[in-house]
């Protein structure tokens, strides 16, 4: 019998089995009409686009009036660093566990992180900016830089606010968990300074440096 290739022209239509799946295959997609596609379960099931709600927060920063739009879920922290470009507030864990956020609202320390900034229309807010300049410097940040109360420094911004805000509170006689009577004024001692700073986590260790800063401040020898 001869040969099918041997026919005159017979190479002209000759076509590999791996030529013909692919032309087929091309052939099927082609044919797809264009309103198929559209509603395939993916397209169909796709998320709708996000609504973002935002308001308009007024603050007192470092006693000046700032007035933003904010998406509400924006943080307190993140309004200060990302839309006032207050950078001196640090962002550390972000969970309100290592106290690198503290600042003062209305004259309360509290963890930037941890609160939204709508929250806090018409509130005071100091951060470190708000305290001392380079010429001249709040007490606590000078007794930092005398006792050397930091390494790296990333911590101290919200360690200095928190110091702030603890002799405050010893001032207003709030006792803490240390503190021997709910009703007295409590004791400035070293044992009570390192528990109201207990929620700022110096990963450097300079905690007795620290103690010794505030210690110095405050006017008394514990």
């Amino acid at each position: 019998m001869n040969d099918p290739r041997d026919v005159d022209g017979a190479d002209e239509f000759a076509i590999s089995r791996r030529d013909l799946l692919i032309v087929g295959a091309t052939s099927t997609v082609l044919a797809v009409p264009v309103d198929a596609a559209a509603a395939t379960p993916a397209a169909a099931g796709a998320p709708a686009p996000e609504t973002v709600h935002t308001m308009t927060v007024n603050l007192q920063v470092n006693g000046r009036p700032r007035r933003l739009q904010l998406d509400t879920r924006t943080t307190l922290l993140d309004a200060l660093r990302e839309h006032l470009r207050l950078t001196g507030t640090k962002k550390g864990c972000d969970h309100g566990q290592c106290g690198a956020c503290t600042v003062l609202v209305d004259g309360r320390r509290i963890n930037a992180c941890l609160t939204l900034a709508v929250m806090h229309e018409g509130s005071a807010v100091t951060t470190i900016e708000g305290l001392g300049t380079p010429d001249k410097l709040h007490p606590l940040q000078a007794a930092f830089v005398k006792h050397d109360g930091y390494q790296c420094g990333y911590c101290t911004p919200g360690q200095i606010c928190s110091a702030v805000g603890a002799l405050a509170e010893i001032r207003q006689g709030v006792p803490s968990h240390v503190s021997p009577s709910l009703v007295e004024q409590p004791l400035l001692s070293a044992e009570e300074l390192r528990e109201r700073m207990s929620g700022n986590i110096c990963r450097c260790g300079a905690y007795s440096n620290i103690v010794e800063a505030i210690t110095e401040v405050a006017g008394s020898a514990a």
